[in-house]
């Protein structure tokens, strides 16, 4: 099968690797470059630097909405046109122009989490099963038919960073499998039961400060939810910190006070959380012992 690739940060790699490695893989349309870091460097997406490296052609126009982006696309002549995480609205042109339309990988068991960061709120929400869909898409948002979909647990410390990459080695699996479906014929599109969609918007560094009132199941989801970006935080003796990883603890006492320094354990409005690892404000992360030491924690001290 000829096969148009769209993808564009590392979430979409594994799917563009396997797709290569099974199918003739025509094109790749990815972002353009965009300046990184503090010296904003302008730096290729990933799919673009695993593209190079298959030796496969890219191109990265700003909209597919333009005549010249679309007589681009159309000249490569795809049986299909797969997406996964590209960042982009395919107009209805796009859709309609291959044979077996256009599938889409989405990081849910869709209709739930439609929207833009689907892995990252189910762990922030604390679900213990997610999974992928594969889906012919639409000009709604996650709206479109589904084709197959793979569930998977997630692990009671397991972060969003994580799961991220379980998840887009799964989604690589069963882009694979859909395919093979589609071209036999083997796989009827199911359509979505709009009154159990759910819906998620970006994430944002507002959702970094940690609240130690609510349940330790909650602040642990929120720091795990938050890992590997934007990382949750906390205000320890003034300063900023971020929370990298913690787990669940036995204890209780006044939200937010430090019940024990080794380990570094902060109670919370309904039990308590073990910090594991940290990162003041402009320094390196490190352990919760190193940092207690460091910093000179002591059992009582409040944390906000």
């Amino acid at each position: 099968m000829k096969v148009v690739y769209m993808g564009t940060p590392d979430f979409a790699v594994p799917a563009l690797r396997a797709l290569a490695a099974a199918h003739e893989v025509a094109a790749v349309f990815t972002q353009p470059d965009k300046p990184v870091g503090r010296k904003q460097i302008l730096t290729p997406p990933d799919v673009k630097v695993c593209a190079q490296e298959l030796g496969i052609p890219v191109l990265q126009p700003s909209s597919l909405k333009t005549e010249e982006a679309f007589m681009q696309l159309a000249a490569f002549a795809p049986d299909v046109i797969v997406v996964a995480a590209y960042g982009q609205i395919l107009p209805k042109a796009v859709l309609e122009l291959p044979r077996y339309g256009c599938v889409n990988i989405h990081g849910s068991l869709l209709p739930r989490y439609r929207g833009a960061a689907p892995i990252q709120q189910a762990v922030l929400n604390g679900d213990e099963v997610t999974g992928v869909t594969t889906m012919l898409m639409d000009v709604g948002l996650d709206t479109g038919d589904i084709l197959l979909q793979r569930e998977t647990p997630i692990g009671e410390n397991e972060t969003s960073a994580e799961l991220f990459d379980r998840l887009s080695v799964l989604g690589s699996e069963l882009i694979l499998d859909t395919l093979t479906a589609l071209e036999q014929g083997t796989v009827t599109p199911q359509k979505q039961d709009a009154s159990l969609a759910t819906h998620t918007s970006k994430i944002d560094k507002s959702l970094c400060p940690l609240d130690f009132t609510q349940t330790a199941r909650q602040v642990h989801n929120r720091i795990r939810g938050l890992y590997s970006w934007p990382v949750a935080t906390a205000q320890i003796g003034g300063k900023r910190v971020k929370i990298h990883r913690a787990r669940l603890h036995d204890g209780c006492g006044r939200a937010g006070v430090v019940l024990s320094v080794k380990p570094l354990v902060i109670a919370c409005g309904e039990g308590a959380v073990e910090l594991l690892e940290l990162q003041p404000e402009g320094k390196k992360r490190m352990t919760a012992e190193a940092f207690a030491a460091g910093y000179r924690v002591q059992k009582g001290d409040a944390i906000e």
